[in-house]
């Protein structure tokens, strides 16, 4: 397993600032009143930061409402498949990265697991950028002392591993159904609706899909037991789920494209998945509620 290496109090301020603190780092944030939760371990992947179709705001809310001892990037948070066709990163994306390294520099012990879409970072593994390690895959101990594989998955993934040219092209397929999704949204967001992922519901009805995913975590599934652990930790199909095999746990923290979800471990190892669109959905419905019955 992975140790934290702790920093001296002289490194940490008590505003969480130190001299070896870039100072874009500490940029001042904007002021929230709702109390920060605090997790033992959070994993989140498949962001594809460089692409569209990433939910990089709703990211760093979400990450700003967080505070944990270990973060997982469990692959693809940078889609170096599509910044190979042409540029494209906005703010909103620089914005994660330096969310995520302040966090790192405060004391969070990020650990990111390169995926198939970043592969462009896997010669690197075992280097250290930024108080973030690098890694092909880990083994994180649970606080109930559970062993988990985290892997980001696409070994796993017979389309990605034997016809590398089919994945492109369902690739290719998959951006033009998450452009449909921003155009969809952005409608949404003009009649004052909150998010929601179209593409995720099409892909949760198709037979096929349904088919590969169940097969998906069956054999990542095994790989957690062939290694003698209690249970895998991945992402890469874009799914979120918890379901036990044969005495394995498989967990997939999904993605900030479609679904907008995470993993989290509470104190006691308890697990559980954060899908935040539907928080922030129930927050948005709940809010037209009070409006609705303030008398005119």
């Amino acid at each position: 397993m992975l140790t934290k290496n702790r920093r001296t109090d002289q490194e940490n301020t008590s505003d969480g600032t130190g001299d070896n603190v870039p100072a874009w780092l500490n940029l001042p944030e904007p002021r929230s009143f709702r109390p920060k939760r605090k997790y033992r371990t959070v994993w989140i992947s498949d962001v594809h930061l460089g692409t569209r179709g990433c939910n990089a705001a709703m990211l760093v809310d979400f990450l700003r409402s967080i505070e944990c001892e270990t973060l997982y990037l469990v692959g693809d948070i940078v889609d170096g498949w599509r910044l190979r066709k042409g540029w494209y990163w906005p703010d909103e994306h620089n914005e994660v990265v330096r969310r995520i390294l302040k966090m790192a520099h405060r004391g969070t012990h990020v650990v990111f697991v390169a995926g198939n879409h970043d592969e462009m970072l896997r010669d690197y593994a075992g280097m250290t950028f930024g108080e973030v390690k690098l890694v092909l895959e880990a083994v994180h101990e649970t606080a109930d002392g559970r062993k988990l594989l985290v892997t980001h998955g696409d070994g796993f993934d017979g389309v990605v591993l034997y016809a590398r040219w089919l994945a492109f092209l369902g690739d290719k397929a998959y951006g033009l159904l998450l452009r449909a999704n921003i155009a969809f949204n952005m409608l949404r967001r003009k009649l004052r609706m909150p998010y929601w992922s179209l593409s995720a519901y099409l892909k949760k009805r198709v037979k096929n899909a349904v088919q590969f995913i169940s097969s998906f975590e069956e054999a990542v599934a095994h790989e957690a037991l062939k290694r003698g652990l209690d249970g895998v930790v991945c992402g890469h199909i874009h799914c979120a789920e918890i379901r036990e095999f044969g005495g394995i746990t498989y967990y997939n923290d999904g993605d900030w494209v479609e679904s907008c979800t995470a993993l989290v471990e509470d104190s006691s190892g308890a697990m559980r998945i954060v899908d935040w669109a539907q928080e922030k959905q129930d927050e948005h419905a709940a809010a037209a509620r009070s409006r609705e019955a303030v008398p005119a």
